[in-house]
């Protein structure tokens, strides 16, 4: 009982950040503390890492990291687990030089990893785990909670505003950053550790001291899998990779990109976002050919690296400190975060606009479906549905980039070839899809596919946000009103040339 009273020298991850799904007791007699990583899949700036770590100290135990791998979630593809097994594969060396056992699980079959969770829990004296409102993580965890004898944390390390710090769903951006600005600024004065395990003394475990019955049953993930060394390994390393993702019961038709996962990847991004594009960001960030958008969602959606460690990296790039945020709490975008015009149109992307994605997730399960779009939104389109439209593709001819816009074309085949799509296109691209088939809720479904499947960054509120945006969510009605569209905002290919130089773009993914 003494150890568990001991006293922590570190920051504790804040109250507000933690959630208990069910009421089950820690298990102080039991071999050492489980964190469980499924979102937060990194080693820093991780407040589930953290109170992880809270855990082992208080307990006296060690700890154990078990980051797994599904293969049978909806849209698992090459794509998709050649980012996260780079990660992993960073995880793995990382974890290696701390005092923290590592076991990385890749499920070689379609319920093969059923019951792991489990038997690890059995030996737990606590299991921790992030919090992320989206996909299928919320029903796993809750699937969790259920069966586990030991208590179950979740952390909620999803943004710079934790989730539970708004009570309602704001409807628009303006209405958000009325409560990031009347809130956020306490909450910006306990950001996690950059280093959570730095300097902490642990007791030893190895893997070893699993059983070996589990230790067969479900073996930690392979050298040759997650260590696909495209860059720098032998032709014979780099087969013996391939081969290992292609014997995945994954889709293979959907294929790895050039954008490497893993925080390593995510750092160097971000330093070349400040270095070269930071300071083009606000006048030049919808050029497609301009090439200053940060790139950085498919490692914020993966976990591979934090908002907070973002904002961090800028604060430091523009010598800021909290003492520079204004006193604005009127929801308007300038003046209140005390940065550069270039830094605020930035910090608005990162924190307003992805945050508003996850408040919407966290409070509306439905967030992802055609009903939870706004009441006018729904009834506009509702009432031209079954406009005529001048032309109507499938989703296979959409897939194939094979309608007879070229922009709209060379946007799907930049999703298609490297996993993203520039972001002002990306609107484009969806408000088109709305024109180009028979029901608007046939566009949301279309669209979500297309998304899910193709791009790094889908699977995710704020990739969520994007697509719903295009049918009126986070907008208002625009007249006139419009065949399919009614009085939601339209856009077209036609203007979108006019404003842009899209020749580079058009030459790198036109036909």
């Amino acid at each position: 009982m003494l150890a568990a009273m001991r006293a922590l020298t570190a920051p504790t991850v804040p109250a507000i950040r933690l959630g208990t799904p069910h009421d089950r007791p820690v298990r102080e007699d039991r071999d050492y503390v489980l964190y469980w990583m499924i979102a937060a899949r990194r080693t820093t700036w991780n407040f589930g890492l953290q109170r992880a770590v809270e855990w082992a100290r208080r307990l006296d135990r060690p700890l154990l990291v078990f980051e797994p791998l599904r293969c049978d979630y909806r849209w698992a593809s090459d794509r998709l687990h050649r980012f996260v097994l780079d990660g992993m594969a960073e995880n793995g060396w990382r974890f290696a030089k701390l005092p923290v056992t590592y076991l990385p699980y890749v499920e070689p079959a379609r319920g093969a990893g059923k019951g792991l969770l489990e038997a690890l829990a059995a030996r737990a004296c606590v299991v921790v785990t992030d919090e992320y409102p989206c996909f299928f993580l919320p029903r796993m965890v809750a699937a969790a909670a259920a069966r586990l004898d030991v208590r179950l944390e979740t952390v909620d390390g999803n943004g710079l505003l934790p989730l539970r710090a708004a009570t309602t769903v704001s409807p628009t951006a303006y209405a958000f950053r009325r409560v990031l600005q009347k809130t956020l600024p306490i909450h910006l004065r306990a950001m996690p550790l950059p280093e959570p395990l730095a300097g902490v003394q642990l007791p030893d475990f190895g893997l070893d001291d699993l059983s070996l019955s589990l230790r067969e049953r479900w073996p930690a993930a392979s050298f040759t899998l997650l260590h696909d060394e495209s860059d720098r390994g032998t032709p014979e390393g780099r087969a013996a990779a391939a081969a290992d993702l292609a014997a995945l019961p994954i889709d293979h038709s959907v294929g790895v990109v050039a954008t490497r996962g893993g925080s390593a990847a995510a750092g160097a991004a971000v330093k070349d976002f400040l270095a070269r594009k930071l300071s083009r960001y606000a006048a030049e960030r919808s050029e497609p050919d301009a090439d200053v958008a940060s790139g950085l969602s498919p490692w914020l959606h993966f976990g591979h690296v934090s908002v907070h460690a973002v904002f961090a990296a800028l604060a430091r790039h523009e010598s800021w400190s909290i003492t520079k945020l204004g006193p604005r709490t009127d929801g308007k975008r300038e003046g209140f975060w005390g940065l550069s015009p270039d830094a605020e149109a930035f910090i608005d992307e990162l924190v307003t606009w992805r945050e508003l994605g996850f408040n919407m997730a966290w409070q509306r399960p439905d967030f992802d479906t055609y009903e939870s779009l706004p009441d006018w939104a729904r009834a506009t389109l509702d009432k031209h549905a079954t406009d005529q439209r001048e032309r109507v593709y499938t989703l296979e001819q959409f897939t194939a980039a094979a309608t007879h816009d070229p922009l709209w074309n060379a946007a799907q085949r930049q999703l298609l070839t490297e996993g993203r799509i520039h972001n002002y296109l990306r609107m484009l691209w969806g408000k088109k899809v709305i024109e180009w088939t028979k029901s608007p809720r046939q566009a949301a479904q279309w669209l979500l596919e297309l998304n899910n499947r193709w791009a790094l960054d889908g699977r995710d509120p704020n990739s969520c946000s994007g697509i719903f945006w295009c049918f009126g969510r986070y907008d208002r009605p625009w007249a006139p009103e419009r065949t399919a569209f009614g009085t939601v905002r339209w856009m077209s290919s036609a203007n979108t040339a006019r404003k842009f130089d899209l020749d580079g773009y058009l030459a790198r993914y036109g036909v």
